[in-house]
């Protein structure tokens, strides 16, 4: 099988991959404290490192990434082969099919889907949103935040700030106390109302803490203050439930959102059967970034809504292909702190991200700072030389 590409680029441009430095990170930690309703983060913004992978004409493509990158990138792609964009991609795929198409090695496949995207549109000197068929240079965007660690006074501050920055739609977490504190969250959830007001939409995230029971019972619960979507009340796998969650808020005309676990546009095509009215893929999570752009079009085809999530710094890019209705999730407890890794990134106007004028990606990694603040651990070049003697490892 061959997964078609959904940028408007030459996928037939051939690429030779030479070296890679890797820039292995010590743990990035977040402002204060952050807890979801499954006990998510924590202390520490999920950062491992950042890759750059170099051709043979010393261009280069890069990117935040797992160690995974090293492990199981690498060594298939620095052997002096010459092989088209389109061929890369589906030699790695068949190559890493048996970790499973929910592994973290598929992800890696996506990072390193996002690196040859970045490095071909430097050899054009664009930016990555132009080279991909972008006609605008900015990413419509809703903000989320909203830790089960604030307080009510903390969380209400936080959404009117948001509103305040030029956002219309705001997030926070419920689930409080692994999903039996349901009065807690719906006192927060009329905290927001009141302090915002009815003008803007205000969307919950449960993780997938709650049971279908208890799911549907909260539904009911915060109906009267008019959530924008539920997101992610129940398990994401469990496609049963979903469909009976989905018919229950339908019926109270609730939207309800999925979409952060998955790893391919064909799990999107279910939620889409099953009654999700919003699909909300992340982008660190998908398979390829062409992914984004089959569950936009599944979306738009059903009359669905559609966001992306993950970090915005990259997302961007391709929120610029995007509609002013679709929109990139900004989750400032963890993109603050990832922001202030970077030396260059897009920028937050008026609910929306601004993309710079630079070659390639829209954001850069800051050695410097980072090598001076004690946040760079080492730097590690790798060559083919390095590479050799590499097999697939994976379980049966």
């Amino acid at each position: 099988m061959m997964l078609d590409c959904k940028f408007d680029i030459d996928v037939n441009e051939e690429l030779s991959f030479s070296k890679a430095v890797y820039y292995n990170l010590n743990p990035v930690p977040v402002k204060k404290p952050w807890r979801d309703a499954t006990g998510g983060f924590g202390s520490y913004v999920p950062l491992q490192g950042w890759i750059r992978i170099y051709d043979d004409d010393g261009n280069c493509g890069e990117a935040f990434c797992s160690r995974g990158m090293i492990d199981n990138i690498l060594p298939l792609v620095l052997t002096g082969e010459k092989k088209t964009y389109q061929e890369w991609y589906h030699y790695l795929y068949w190559k890493l099919r048996n970790f499973g198409f929910q592994s973290g090695q598929i992800c890696d496949l996506g990072t390193f889907d996002l690196v040859m995207l970045d490095l071909m549109a430097r050899r054009r000197h664009q930016p990555l949103h132009r080279f991909l068929g972008a006609k605008k240079d900015w990413a419509a965007s809703y903000k989320g935040g909203g830790s089960l660690l604030s307080d009510d006074d903390d969380i209400v501050s936080d959404m009117t700030r948001y509103v305040e920055e030029g956002y219309t739609t705001v997030k926070f977490k419920v689930g409080s106390d692994w999903g039996r504190d349901m009065d807690r969250d719906i006192r927060r959830m009329r905290k927001v109302r009141e302090a915002v007001g009815d003008d803007i939409e205000i969307a919950v995230d449960a993780n997938q803490v709650f049971s279908v029971e208890d799911a549907i019972k909260f539904a009911h619960l915060v109906e009267p203050y008019h959530p924008a979507w539920f997101e992610e009340p129940i398990h994401s796998h469990d496609m049963n439930g979903i469909k009976e969650v989905c018919e229950a808020c339908d019926e109270m005309g609730m939207m309800v959102g999925f979409g952060e676990s998955m790893r391919n546009s064909f799990a999107f095509e279910t939620y889409a059967e099953k009654g999700v009215g919003h699909l909300m893929p992340l982008v660190g999570r998908m398979t390829s970034m062409s992914d984004l752009i089959r569950i936009r079009d599944l979306a738009r085809s059903k009359g669905l809504r559609f966001s992306s999530g993950g970090t915005v710094w990259f997302n961007a890019a391709f929120g610029a292909l995007y509609d002013e209705n679709e929109r990139l999730e900004n989750h400032e407890p963890m993109m603050l702190p990832m922001e202030e890794c970077l030396s260059v990134h897009p920028t937050e106007k008026d609910g929306k991200l601004w993309l710079p004028d630079i070659e390639g990606l829209p954001s850069r990694l800051d050695v410097d700072k980072l090598a001076s603040n004690g946040t760079l651990q080492s730097v590690r070049y790798i060559t083919k030389e390095d590479m050799r003697g590499f097999t697939v490892r994976a379980s049966y």
